[in-house]
């Protein structure tokens, strides 16, 4: 029962988080370092990838996948995590937050979200 409430938790959370990036997209392509390129379509193709990857961890059928594709899709967002903490926490005048928030968003929280996600992909 843990594990199913777990699941429908996880597959919201990327689900919202993905809305986000379209809904609110400047504090996303202000935490992006600038050896990314073409912010933008990045923002677009990670909000959009976590909206896909959150419903099709609901269906049974494609949850492996969407549990892989969501543990790859957060080992993609650490260079992200490192350059706020470079930066202090503060990328810009959209996202500041204290460096030590930036520190638990890398060491331990990505990693817990790395483990949930792998924990859900089977039933």
């Amino acid at each position: 029962m843990w594990k199913k409430i777990s699941l429908y938790v996880l597959a919201a959370l990327f689900i919202l988080a993905g809305i986000n990036h379209f809904r609110s997209p400047l504090p996303y392509l202000e935490i992006m370092p600038p050896y990314f390129p073409n912010p933008t379509l990045l923002n677009l193709l990670a909000g959009g990838s976590e909206i896909l990857l959150g419903i099709l961890l609901l269906i049974p059928a494609s949850r492996k996948f969407a549990a892989i594709g969501i543990l790859l899709l957060l080992v993609a967002f650490i260079p992200v995590h490192i350059y706020m903490i470079q930066k202090g926490g503060c990328t810009g005048t959209y996202f500041c937050i204290p460096n030590w928030v930036a520190w638990v968003r890398l060491f331990p929280l990505q990693f817990i979200l790395i483990y949930w996600a792998w924990w859900v992909r089977e039933d």
